[in-house]
C-alpha cells in the first residue's frame, strides 16, 4: 500500500445505532438519560466512600475504582454520539478517533481485572478472616489497585500501535457509534493478521484469567460458606459477595449471551448490542446492584443526601 493513501484519511464517519432520521431524538433522549444515570449513581458511591471514612475498607476501595472505572467507559463514546446526534454530523477526526478507542479498551478492560481483585478480596474475607487484615494491608491493596489500571492501559497501548502502523484507504465509514478497534482493522487497506492475531491472545488472556481468579474463589467460598453451621451464618456471609457476584454474572453472561449463543443477526449488529451492554448498560447498573443490595453504602448515601440536604 502507499502511504499517501493513508493521508487522504483525516476523519472516520461513525454511523451510529440508526440511519434512520425519525429514530435519532428517542436515541438522544435515551442514551442521555442512561449516561446521566450512570454518572451520577457511580459518582454519588464514588464520593460515599470517600467521605465516609467506615467505608475506608479495601472492598470500598476497589468499587470506588470500578465506580470511576465505570463513569469514564460510558464518557469514552456516549457524549461524542450524543454531540453527533444534535449536530446531524458523524465525523470524528483520526487522531480523536484512535483516542476514544485506545481509551475505550482501557475502561472495559479494567472493569474485568477489577472484578477478579473484588472476588480475590471476597475469597480472603469469607475463606480467612481472621486474617483478612494482615494479608490486604495497605501497600498489597495500593498495589491490587494500580495494576489493572496499568494493565489495561498496556493492553490498550498495544492495540492502538498495531493500529497506527496500518493505511487507511478510501473507506472510512465505521459501522459503529464509536471507533471499535474491531471496525477500524475491517476499514483498513492493510494486511491486518497481526493485529486480529494479537487482539484474539490478548483478548481472550483478558477475559481467562480473571474468570478463572472469580471462579476459583467463588469455589472456595462456596465450600466455606457450606461448612458454617448455622443458616444466619451462611446468610451472612453469602450476602457480603452477593452484589459482587450478581455484577459478574451480568458481565460475563454478556459475553456469553452475545459471542458465544448462535444468532442470525448481523456481526455489526451483534457488536453493537455487545457495546452497549458493556459500555452502557452494565455501568448504569452496578450503582443500583451495589446500593440496593448493601447495607453499607445505602447507609453512606443516606448520609450523604442528608448532609446536602441540611446544608441546603
Amino acid at each position: 500500500m502507499h502511504q499517501g493513501n493513508q493521508t487522504t484519511i483525516s476523519e472516520f464517519l461513525l454511523l451510529g445505532l440508526s440511519n434512520h432520521a425519525e429514530e435519532q431524538n428517542l436515541l438522544f433522549v435515551l442514551f442521555l438519560g442512561m449516561y446521566l444515570v450512570t454518572v451520577v449513581g457511580n459518582g454519588l458511591i464514588t464520593l460515599a466512600i470517600g467521605l465516609d471514612v467506615y467505608l475506608h475498607t479495601p472492598m470500598y476501595l476497589f468499587l470506588a475504582n470500578l465506580s470511576i472505572a465505570d463513569i469514564s467507559s460510558i464518557s469514552t463514546s456516549v457524549p461524542k454520539m450524543l454531540m453527533n446526534i444534535q449536530t446531524k454530523s458523524q465525523s470524528i477526526s483520526y487522531e480523536s478517533c484512535i483516542t476514544q478507542m485506545y481509551f475505550s479498551i482501557v475502561f472495559v478492560v479494567i472493569d474485568n481485572f477489577l472484578l477478579g481483585v473484588m472476588a480475590y478480596d471476597r475469597f480472603v474475607a469469607i475463606c480467612h478472616p481472621l486474617n483478612y487484615t494482615t494479608i490486604m494491608q495497605p501497600r498489597l491493596c495500593i498495589l491490587l489497585t494500580v495494576i489493572p489500571w496499568v494493565l489495561s492501559n498496556i493492553v490498550a497501548l498495544t492495540h492502538t500501535l498495531l493500529l497506527l502502523r496500518l493505511y487507511f484507504c478510501d473507506n472510512n465509514t465505521v459501522s459503529h457509534f464509536f471507533c471499535d478497534l474491531a471496525s477500524l482493522l475491517k476499514l483498513s487497506c492493510s494486511d491486518t493478521t497481526i493485529n486480529e492475531l494479537v487482539l484474539f491472545i490478548v483478548g481472550l488472556s483478558v477475559i481467562t484469567f480473571p474468570f478463572a481468579l472469580i471462579l476459583f474463589s467463588y469455589i472456595c467460598i462456596v465450600k466455606a460458606v457450606l461448612r458454617i453451621s448455622s443458616t444466619e451464618g451462611m446468610w451472612k456471609a453469602f450476602s457480603t459477595c452477593a452484589s459482587h457476584l450478581t455484577v459478574v454474572l451480568l458481565f460475563y453472561g454478556t459475553i456469553v449471551g452475545v459471542y458465544f449463543f448462535p444468532s442470525s443477526m448481523h456481526p455489526d449488529d451483534r457488536d453493537k448490542i455487545g457495546a452497549i451492554l458493556f459500555i452502557v448498560v452494565t455501568p448504569m447498573m452496578n450503582p443500583f446492584i451495589y446500593s440496593l443490595r448493601n447495607k453499607d453504602i445505602k447507609g453512606a448515601l443516606r448520609k450523604l443526601i442528608n448532609k446536602k440536604s441540611f446544608c441546603l
